[in-house]
């Protein structure tokens, strides 16, 4: 059953072309929801105003080849591993979780616009089922188990906000859909039930992307790429550059570096990672 196409027995109620239709608004809401987050977040006139200051500020000229060793960084490291998480649970949960939504979107649009009516669609079927509960599996790990406000402000895991509209419709999508899918599909019985859910789910993902997270997720390699030039460039993101923190002639100039951050400051312990948060 886990290895069949969950959209066969669907077409003998409803048509490929709505299903396919159905695909096509909901990738058209994703594009329009992106672009008015730019426009109402501003976010690309920042990077635009960013980009100015960083070029005026650069220490030296970046060559085609810095640019593209850059690029390729934040595809290996940020995107494909997702690096910057220093906590390994949640880095591994996240890419479960973005390896599995990624698998399922591209399995779904191959099933309904390639294999729609055919319960025989090679390795697709499986590759449906298994990136929802991929998502599943690191989405309901980092809910129950690491979400970061939880233990550290005191929050309860049922407290909900605007933030959290991603990550719950897209759990709530991949749940129905496996639930809808593993008994049985189409739409007779308990399937309709768990089909609508299925569908109301996934329409709450993609239409309210201006609310939501969703945007975040194309903004993340442009801020990772814009960083790591400056660095190369010697920028610096636009702040002043302090110096050697470590070095003498610098801690003797501005004595509260040895005072308050101690005598190697890049070195200066875990901080607030040193223990758990459980004091709630």
């Amino acid at each position: 059953m886990l290895t069949t196409n969950p959209f066969a027995d669907l077409a003998t109620s409803i048509s490929p072309e709505m299903m396919q239709g159905y695909v096509i608004l909901m990738f058209l809401l994703v594009v329009v929801g992106t672009i008015v987050d730019v426009v109402h977040k501003k976010s690309a006139k920042y990077f635009f105003e960013t980009t100015q200051k960083q070029q005026k500020n650069a220490r030296r000229s970046l060559s085609s080849g810095d640019k593209t060793s850059a690029a390729v960084g934040v595809v290996l490291s940020e995107v494909l591993t997702s690096s910057e998480f220093a906590n390994p649970q949640r880095r591994l949960s996240h890419l479960f979780t973005m390896y599995g939504f990624i698998t399922f979107i591209v399995s779904t649009v191959v099933l309904i616009f390639g294999y729609a009516g055919n319960a025989d669609a090679g390795i697709w079927g499986f590759l449906w089922h298994l990136g929802a509960a991929s998502l599943a599996l690191g989405g309901y790990w980092f809910w129950f188990v690491i979400r970061v406000d939880v233990s550290a402000e005191g929050h309860k895991w049922y407290q909900l906000s605007k933030a959290d509209l991603f990550i719950v419709s897209a759990l709530m999508m991949v749940t129905w859909g496996l639930i809808w899918s593993i008994t049985g599909g189409g739409l007779e019985g308990s399937g309709l039930l768990f089909f609508v859910l299925f569908i109301l789910s996934a329409t709450t993902l993609f239409s309210t992307v201006l609310w939501s997270k969703f945007a975040h997720m194309f903004f993340k390699p442009a801020a990772a790429y814009q960083k790591r030039l400056t660095k190369l460039d010697g920028s610096q993101e636009n702040l002043p550059d302090v110096g050697d923190l470590t070095d003498p002639a610098l801690q003797s100039r501005y004595p509260d570096i040895p005072e308050y951050m101690g005598k190697n400051p890049p070195n200066m312990g875990l901080g607030i990672k040193s223990e758990p948060p459980h004091h709630y």
